[in-house]
């Protein structure tokens, strides 16, 4: 049996992260209870976290005693351990919560336990190491980022295929497995400038036409073919949850809000265009910021707001942006909200957009979904490798988790975005810096 000490962040980054360890040991040190008590009183994700990790443990309580160890439903054992190492190597001071868990973790593996302490914070895994523990990170939610789902492929036909493709307006390819809503660029193998996009249709199983191939969302036009397919995705009726990921300055966020402001303002196939974020660089809500929580909102929210007076001006140029975009909030076709209120609203027939996705985790992104009501589309955009969530990478951000457990659904689509369309400046920079 292997013993698993767990730290602080591991049960914020993932409450039922006590029941991902099989049938072995869960340690949790009486100083991480100690420290999800000072979270529960915050109203933000960690502060759930912490008290939905207490309520847990509460009911665990009822199966025995906690200090004694009790049977999780994985058929592992919980214990809470109060004693600690108090000789650690010079430098490690026991006030330090962090050093006591790595007492912890050596007390147990000195008493003939296979220790491995898991935390998520990378300076504490090196410290474990250094006093020979086995330090990991969590890695349940984790996802190869290199091989992630990249929503679009392109396949190499002959030329007859596609002439059939645009006479039967669809195109079988038996041997060819593909996801529900994949952007397909069919090429012809003898002549690279014959081509045609497609999707595939799961119902159909069979590559059909883009249904808004020529579409100019709020005026905005297509640069690419990846921001074709994309246009695709978000536009379309029967797809209700899209993610968009890439580089900076693809368009994730301009193409998002151009076409919620279509489906919205022009289609009226939803009641609002409803925008958040998640408030992360500073580690604080966004309470510590002057103003009234609009005044807040708007500070927080000046990418959102750059690209609403990009598409205003760019549709019908004038000196009244200003004005019409005040004119979209006080009607209330668009609402901006920090993530942090986001929970326990219902968000029916609207059309979400949450940018800088990155930044949430699985447990937070599970959340927001939760929230959708009928008729809602809910758009996620982000870069995995701009995160500013210390706990947070790559391969564990709620984003990437995303793409990976919804591939193969009908009504899910993903677009991942290579070619920056800001600048050459700013594309240069994405390749080179």
């Amino acid at each position: 049996m292997k013993t698993f000490v767990l730290d602080t962040n591991v049960l914020i980054h993932d409450p039922e992260s006590i029941h991902s360890f099989g049938n072995n040991k869960v340690v949790i040190p009486m100083a991480v209870i100690e420290e999800l008590d000072g979270f529960k009183h915050l109203n933000d994700e960690r502060g759930r976290s912490a008290r939905l990790v207490s309520r847990m443990l509460d009911a665990l309580r009822t199966k025995g005693r906690l200090f004694e160890g009790v049977k999780l439903k994985g058929g592992g054992t919980l214990v809470i351990e109060l004693q600690y190492q108090t000789d650690l190597p010079n430098g490690f001071m026991t006030s330090q919560v962090d050093h006591r868990l790595l007492g912890i973790a050596l007390l147990l593996q000195k008493k003939g336990e296979k220790v491995f302490f898991i935390t998520k914070d990378i300076n504490l895994r090196i410290k474990a190491e250094a006093i020979g523990l086995e330090a990991q990170d969590y890695e349940k939610s984790k996802v190869k980022v290199e091989e992630l789902y990249t929503g679009w492929r392109e396949v190499p036909v002959a030329g007859k295929m596609i002439d059939t493709f645009y006479k039967d307006q669809k195109l079988v390819l038996k041997d060819m497995p593909f996801f529900p809503n994949e952007g397909v660029l069919l090429k012809d193998e003898a002549n690279a400038s014959k081509s045609a996009l497609a999707k595939y249709n799961s119902q159909k199983k069979a590559l059909i036409p883009l249904f808004h191939l020529n579409s100019v969302p709020w005026g905005l036009k297509a640069h690419n073919t990846e921001q074709r397919f994309a246009i695709e995705l978000l536009l379309c009726n029967d797809v209700s949850l899209v993610t968009l990921i890439g580089v900076p300055g693809a368009g994730k966020t301009l193409l998002s809000l151009a076409c919620g402001l279509q489906k919205t303002v022009e289609e009226k196939q939803f009641r609002r265009l409803f925008i958040a974020r998640p408030i992360i660089p500073v580690g604080r809500d966004i309470g510590y910021l002057p103003g009234s929580k609009e005044e807040k909102l708007t500070s927080w929210m000046g990418a959102i707001h750059d690209n609403l007076e990009y598409l205003i001006d760019h549709t019908h140029p004038d000196e009244k942006t200003e004005e019409k975009i005040q004119y979209f909030f006080e009607t209330g076709k668009i609402e901006i909200e920090s993530l942090t209120y986001i929970r326990g609203r219902s968000l029916p027939s609207q059309y979400i957009i949450i940018d800088d996705a990155q930044n949430l985790t699985p447990h937070e992104i599970k959340t927001i979904i939760s929230r959708a009501g009928d008729g809602t589309k809910i758009i996620l955009t982000g870069d995995p490798y701009q995160i500013d969530n210390p706990y947070l990478d790559a391969s564990s951000n709620g984003l990437t988790y995303l793409v990976e457990r919804f591939k193969g659904q009908d009504i899910f689509g993903h677009l991942t975005f290579t070619k920056s369309e800001r600048s050459s400046l700013a594309a240069m920079a994405s390749e080179l810096l």
